[in-house]
């Protein structure tokens, strides 16, 4: 059984090592975590301990089997809760990460079963993060992001990379939500916003807000 201190880390540098190739730097980490450099290499000492992960000092840190096997536990708990927040408590999409935060601590793998079946086995979370099965294995994705379309470009948005709720209630407001149809009808030289046709009504992002909607053409 791990600490739920152990747990976060083990998530974050689940999450950061989909977005590289190269061992995690702890400076990476700390900035996730929203603490100082020597916390964590104290912390990554630690989980070096347990097996969990392998680090070298100044070369970074990657999981071992068991240290993914942890993590992707924690994130299929934290995307069922999250699914269960939405259709069955009426939560918004913006409302639930926090607190599906503190429910993936939960250590009942009976309670996950149950939960997940009570759900019907769903393969997505409400932001479109797919949700690993019992055995850590996740369905297939293949996305790219709203600002790597081109003009003419016509796609399905299926998730988001950012879950700031104030990020979330922009999307809604704009009628940006997963499943919606779009295609791409102009794109700005001077600072990469982007002009959709949605329901033939346009609609225009900034580069930012399209570098973190995840579309599926």
């Amino acid at each position: 059984m791990h600490s739920f201190t152990e747990e976060n880390y083990l998530k974050v540098i689940y999450h950061l090592s989909q977005l590289t190739i190269n061992p995690v730097q702890t400076n990476a980490i700390a900035e996730r975590m929203k603490t100082r450099a020597a916390s964590v290499t104290d912390m990554l000492k630690k989980l070096a301990d347990k097996k969990l992960i392998d680090y070298v000092k100044y070369q970074g840190v990657s999981l071992t089997e068991e240290g993914v096997t942890a993590a992707v536990k924690v994130v299929r708990k934290h995307r069922l809760w999250e699914v269960f927040l939405v259709e069955k408590l009426q939560f918004g999409w913006d409302e639930v990460h926090d607190i599906a935060e503190e429910l993936e601590h939960i250590n009942s793998a009976l309670l996950v079963e149950r939960l997940d079946n009570f759900l019907g086995y769903p393969k997505r979370d409400p932001h479109g993060d797919p949700i690993p099965d019992k055995n850590g294995i996740f369905e297939p994705s293949v996305n790219i992001h709203m600002s790597e379309m081109l003009i003419g470009n016509n796609g399905i948005i299926i998730g988001v990379s950012e879950y700031a709720p104030s990020f979330l209630r922009h999307l809604e407001r704009l009628g940006l939500t997963i499943g919606i149809s779009l295609e791409i009808i102009e794109i700005t030289d001077y600072d990469g916003s982007v002009e959709l046709l949605v329901d033939e009504k346009r609609v225009n992002v900034s580069r930012e807000v399209a570098q973190h909607i995840l579309v599926k053409l």
